[in-house]
């Protein structure tokens, strides 16, 4: 009798372990379904409204700024480059202070609204120099090797191209391609690059001086400085080899 009540007290076990187990693996699968990855959509959500705010202070599209935020900084406000590029935007001391004073965001650089109200700002005088491919090129290379580029045909690092594009697509369509980021295209001569229109290439061999800020974001060699957690977006020029 002991014998057949153990049997039976095993079976149990095993039937009710076939029950409950299952039961659990679906509700984990719930619970991770329900969290999901921290990506985009959440950056989204979580800075909605400086992002807002910032484009319509100046005029640009809110799907551009949170563009470069991600691309930047992954959406960490505390995000710190190697070169001192800082926030979510990435932005160097010196370019702080001056679009800081100019727009009058403060004096904390990683305070997340003021922070994005300074990369647009920028992203805003790099596209009324440049247009979009150009602004977008200045980012990262820097506007002294972008006007390099464009007046003495002066190759921009593959990082910039590669920048280029992954977010000209977003820029212009508000969505990345369905296909992921197309490869690098081989240079073209610059008299001929697509990749830039001819009205920003025109307007770029005009009377545009060569600017002052410390934008300049790869080496001398076209290796870029990382920050901590993401790209970054303004770093101070080294000297720019000819």
């Amino acid at each position: 009798m002991e014998a057949m009540m153990a049997r039976l007290q095993g079976n149990m076990a095993v039937i009710l372990a076939t029950l409950i187990v299952p039961q659990l693996c679906i509700g984990s699968a719930a619970i991770a379904q329900t969290e999901g990855p921290v990506g985009a959509t959440s950056i989204a959500q979580t800075y909605a409204m400086p992002v807002a705010e910032a484009a319509q202070q100046f005029a640009i599209p809110a799907h551009w700024i949170r563009a470069v935020m991600d691309q930047e900084s992954g959406g960490k406000p505390r995000a710190l480059s190697r070169a001192g590029a800082m926030g979510l935007m990435q932005i160097m001391p010196a370019t702080w202070a001056m679009l800081a004073a100019r727009h009058r965001l403060g004096s904390d650089p990683y305070e997340p609204r003021a922070n994005i109200m300074a990369g647009a700002a920028y992203l805003r005088e790099m596209h009324d120099r440049y247009g979009i491919a150009g602004m977008l090129a200045a980012y990262n290379a820097g506007p002294g090797r972008y006007e390099a580029y464009v007046r003495f045909g002066r190759p921009l690092p593959a990082e910039t191209r590669a920048y280029l594009a992954r977010l000209l697509p977003i820029m212009e369509t508000g969505t990345p391609r369905a296909t992921g980021v197309p490869p690098v295209p081989p240079r073209p001569l610059w008299t001929e690059a697509a990749l830039f229109p001819k009205r920003a290439v025109a307007s770029a061999l005009g009377a545009y001086p060569a600017p002052s800020e410390p934008q300049d974001r790869t080496d001398d060699a076209g290796h870029r400085r990382d920050a901590t957690t993401a790209s970054s977006l303004f770093v101070a020029r080294t000297g720019a080899r000819p």
